[in-house]
């Protein structure tokens, strides 16, 4: 018919529409019954007003007393019912997670799916040698600069701590800084201290071009535990968490207990503890202020009980945080949950079994951030740059996933069915066909679908060998300039910027 190369080429490029981005809905796995969550929320509710919490800074405890709450005759704050009942109520539902760039800008809460990063890896696998060393305040950028680049991380979170920076100030500013430069998405840190974060919000002002513009439009959250289980809360985290508050940083709350150690081995009584604990985190920020933009992430961790090790992959760990998803999201709740903390440390096997189970659990279940999705190996001690980009892919599969079947006329397609069975007996070249190949489906670049030939005349690479080129291609080519010259002196001159 002619002008068959252009028509070839043309889908053999990315499709002008995405068949599967960010922000399905979840929500179609329910690992737990109605009543199932009933009884694990009951069982929060009774360790808040019979247990309560444990060690609570004296500034929090008397807000707490003023909005209910009362301390009972072993020093421990404990909740009220009704208390408890009413925080929830009045929290926060639904809170835009802003980028520099509106564009890249994400509702979090209701029934979208997104993945995004998380972690504090002290050791990368290095892109040349293959081995672990030491993370770098330089791996921290380029992976800023890496996942720029990729459809599927929603938010950024630094990933890897800069081990060669010893200061607590200036790892703080200096890691704030690499997220400043390096992307325009919605980012996410950690702050050592309660007093390094005004200095930062200078920074990110200056960026602005004006004073208090950044507490205007926050596009950066933090990440905070402020309760240690069991069932205490942790003094400076605590003072983090109230300084964040007065700049208007949008706030992860994590609580991150681990089975059979600080919280219980059976999964229920494990959700139970955890629910109780990240609702103390939940009322401690809305008894300053309420409706205040909370992610409430209840992150269950497993530890192998034979050996006390951390246990990112693995079914419990999957099922325990699609139900943490479900919980939250059955209290109405903007949810965060964790993926994809395989416990593998090269890119093999038990690398993509781990990830793909737990990450497709938490995007089924409805998690609305899932946090360590994308790059973290060795049970989060380790992050990857190729993981990032095999990360990626798999989003889009589990995205696809998500989206489901459409089912309509035009997609049950009978007329088309009926001429192909009664003229030439298939479908290929069919209008209805082209159609779905180009709106439908996802077409990987790095997973391979040749037949075993192709893909040994081709040199019969692997995809950790295929994601390590396209990584060292980008970073190669991504050079974001995202902080003007002059901006970026007078940073420079304020602070002790060492990237």
């Amino acid at each position: 018919m002619g002008g068959r190369a252009e028509r070839v080429a043309a889908r053999s490029a990315p499709p002008v529409i995405n068949p599967c981005p960010p922000g399905q809905v979840g929500g179609q796995y329910r690992p737990l019954s109605e009543s199932e969550i009933r009884a694990i929320y009951g069982t929060a509710l009774r360790l808040l007003e019979d247990l309560g919490m444990g060690d609570v800074p004296e500034i929090l405890e008397k807000q707490l007393i003023a909005h209910g709450a009362k301390k009972n005759d072993r020093g421990r704050i404990v909740f009220p019912a009704s208390m408890v009942e009413g925080i929830i109520t009045n929290a926060a539902m639904i809170f835009t997670l802003h980028g520099r760039d509106p564009a890249r800008s994400i509702e979090v809460g209701g029934d979208k799916v997104y993945f995004g990063t998380g972690g504090a890896a002290v050791q990368t696998l290095d892109l040349d040698m293959q081995v672990y060393r030491p993370s770098t305040l330089r791996d921290l950028y380029d992976f800023t600069r890496l996942q720029d680049t990729l459809t599927n991380v929603s938010w950024f979170t630094r990933c890897c701590v800069a081990t060669d920076v010893p200061r607590v100030i200036d790892l703080d500013v200096n890691t704030a800084y690499a997220l400043l430069r390096g992307t325009t998405k919605p980012v996410a840190t950690s702050f050592t201290v309660a007093e390094t974060i005004a200095p930062i919000v200078k920074m990110f002002d200056m960026a602005l071009g004006a004073d208090g513009a950044f507490s205007k439009r926050p596009f950066v959250k933090a990440h905070i535990s402020p309760v240690i289980s069991p069932m205490r809360f942790g003094e400076d985290a605590v003072e983090v968490a109230l300084e964040c508050m007065k700049h208007n940083i949008p706030i992860s709350c994590i609580t991150a207990a681990q089975s059979g150690a600080t919280a219980p081995a059976t999964l229920a009584g494990f959700l139970a503890q955890s629910l109780a604990e990240t609702l103390g985190s939940l009322i401690m920020v809305n008894v300053f202020e309420p409706g205040y933009p909370m992610v409430f992430s209840n992150w269950p961790l497993v530890i192998d009980l034979r050996s006390g090790a951390f246990c990112g992959g693995g079914g419990e760990i999957s099922v325990l945080n699609a139900a943490s998803a479900q919980i939250s999201n059955w209290l109405g709740l903007p949810s965060g949950v964790a993926s994809s903390m395989t416990d593998a440390k090269a890119i093999d096997a038990q690398y993509g079994m781990e990830k793909g189970i737990s990450a497709l659990a938490a995007g089924l279940a409805g998690g609305n951030l899932i946090y360590e999705s994308s790059g973290m190996t060795a049970s989060l001690l380790g992050v990857s740059f190729e993981a990032f980009l095999l990360d990626d892919e798999m989003h889009s599969h589990i995205y696809r996933v998500l989206r489901g079947v459409e089912v309509s006329d035009e997609t049950l397609g009978y007329d088309t069915i009926c001429a192909a069975v009664l003229g030439v007996g298939h479908f290929l070249g069919e209008k209805n066909t082209l159609g779905a190949m180009e709106r439908d489906y996802f077409y990987p670049s790095l997973a391979d679908r040749d037949d075993p030939r192709t893909w040994a005349e081709k040199g019969g690479t692997d995809a950790w060998s295929r994601a390590r080129e396209r990584v060292r291609d980008i970073l190669a080519n991504h050079e974001p300039e995202y902080v003007e010259a002059s901006v970026d002196r007078d940073i420079r001159e304020a602070f002790n910027i060492l990237l």
